[in-house]
């Protein structure tokens, strides 16, 4: 037992390479086969200790799970299972997870799992709860993740910051999202984050979006210690982990800042992978940096155009596509797209071909109205779909009819050109003190009706925490206030838990405020 745990955690220390070389001289030598034929015949007159560590030992070098040897050490496992005690039971749980099921490891998985559930309340350690959360995996029933979680409950006042990441790790493995631990494991990380490595952030970050957990103050932490730390952090680094936050939908504007300044400073960066990821981030986020805005689209242009021989079709939509939503209108790249459009050799019969589709409409649009030529219709043909509202809006259009005495006086589910959309529209006179019938502003068709347009939107469509509208979002904004309209953004969710008075009480604030109205010139970063 000593000899095997000694190679292993030997060779686990070693590189990938060192590993497969090392591995290779280790069964040549002869000394480890007769190791071998000894642990086959005392498996049975083993402690229990030995037992699972030296399974744990000769699985993790590589001794495939066929053979006699392993397969022997676990029958003699599910034999004594009973007599385990915690720690071993998390070294085989830890083993079990790293071998392919068949019929002996499936049984003794089966029984684990049975063993665990049982013991649950009896287990103290931390280190082990999160060690069999992580081997128990995505497939253990829910009952078995709530006791484990309220077992980690009790212990959570011991977490430390190495394990509060692991704590995070083992979650993800178990595909569980709890709260509570999170909560707690967070707090953690915010109280250690400096110093922490590159890969470790990422990791953190990763397992957020992979749990669907959203926590600002974590998010804004983590962003604050990379901006102190910036000289520190390669310009790859640093996009990596922008990405990271834009697949999360939290905008940290202040390292967004520091990034462009780098990028602007050196565009030699921006391979083509690179561009993508950057324009993707940039649009998304709905963010142009405060003081170089002109600087930072030149160079991304720039270098979109050195690539423009080489790109495929598909990254020269992303690339088009990405720049319009910030408003900005490549035009050497977008005369190459239009070619290839009128070729029909943008869209194909793969996957993605409809989200391919909405993106060159997008980009057709925002030619259309981005373009300094363009200015406001005194007219904008529009379309009522249906007097039926979604659930989701019916309690906006209660709210509407006892605000305003009447339907006539808003339209609901109006359709403009380009396929925008709008949920409800109100139309009010130049003074902005009067609601007026849709049918009379109608005949009048006079350019002083002010129009509003109310979008109620879910909270995804902001970046978090913030009423900062995302890319597609803004990109709407700014274009139905190019077609004429006043919008105002709802948060949908935050609307269905007003209570009925409050909600009119909303959006008669919403309709006669003075800021409901400002109409100057609105800019990429709007945050309404």
């Amino acid at each position: 037992t000593n000899c095997l745990t000694t190679v292993w955690r030997l060779f686990r220390n070693l590189s990938e390479d060192q590993q497969r070389y090392e591995k290779q001289l280790i069964f040549e030598h002869p000394v480890f086969a007769k190791i071998c034929q000894q642990l086959l015949r005392d498996a049975r007159r083993m402690s229990r200790g030995d037992l699972v560590f030296n399974l744990h030992a000769v699985v993790n070098l590589g001794v495939p799970q066929n053979t006699i040897l392993v397969q022997t050490l676990v029958r003699v496992c599910q034999e004594k299972l009973n007599q385990l005690d915690n720690r071993c039971l998390s070294v085989l749980a830890t083993t079990l997870s790293g071998l392919d099921k068949d019929k002996n490891v499936s049984a003794l998985q089966a029984g684990l799992q049975l063993l665990v559930e049982q013991r649950i309340p009896s287990i103290r350690d931390i280190f082990i709860l999160q060690n069999l959360m992580k081997c128990m995996g995505k497939d253990a029933p829910l009952f078995l993740k709530k006791k484990l979680e309220m077992a980690v409950l009790k212990e959570i006042d011991h977490l430390t910051f190495p394990n509060a990441l692991r704590m995070v790790l083992a979650l993800v493995a178990m595909n569980y999202c709890s709260v509570p631990i999170l909560n707690a494991c967070s707090k953690k990380i915010q109280e250690n984050v400096h110093g922490a490595p590159f890969r470790r952030l990422i990791v953190i970050l990763e397992s957020c979006y992979s749990l669907q957990y959203r926590n600002v103050e974590l998010f804004s932490a983590l962003a604050d210690y990379v901006n102190s730390t910036a000289c520190l952090w390669d310009k790859r680094q640093i996009m990596l982990i922008l990405s990271a936050f834009e697949t999360l939908g939290f905008q940290p504007s202040e390292l967004m800042d520091i990034f462009a300044k780098k990028v602007t400073e050196d565009p030699e960066f921006l391979n083509l992978k690179n561009l993508l990821v950057v324009l993707r981030v940039y649009s998304r986020l709905n963010y142009v940096p405060r003081d170089q805005k002109h600087l930072f689209f030149e160079t991304l242009h720039s270098c979109l155009n050195n690539y423009l021989p080489q790109i495929s079709n598909t990254e020269l939509l992303k690339a088009v596509y990405s720049l319009s939503i910030l408003g900005y209108l490549p035009h050497r790249a977008i005369d190459e797209l239009l070619q290839k459009d009128s070729r029909n050799e943008l869209l194909s019969d793969d996957l993605y071909n409809e989200q391919k589709e909405i993106m060159l409409h997008c980009v057709k649009a925002c030619m259309e109205l981005d373009s300094p030529s363009f200015t406001k219709p005194e007219f904008v043909l529009t379309e009522s779909f249906s007097s039926l509202v979604s659930p989701t809006l019916r309690k906006a259009q209660e709210a509407l009819i006892e605000l305003l005495g009447d339907e006539n006086m808003f339209q609901q589910n109006v359709q403009l050109p380009h396929k925008y959309h709008i949920d409800f529209e109100i139309r009010m006179d130049s003074d902005r003190k009067k609601v007026l019938p849709i049918a009379a502003a109608d005949e009048a068709a006079d350019s002083s009706v002010q129009r509003l347009a109310f979008l109620f939107v879910p909270l995804s469509a902001f970046c978090l925490g913030t009423m900062h509208p995302q890319g597609k979002l803004a990109m709407k904004k700014r274009h139905l206030n190019k077609l004429g309209y006043h919008v105002i953004l709802v948060p949908n969710k935050k609307f269905q838990e007003m209570t009925n008075e409050d909600a009119v009480q909303f959006l008669r604030r919403k309709i006669y405020s003075e800021d409901a109205f400002s109409f100057s010139e609105v800019t990429v970063q709007d945050n309404n």
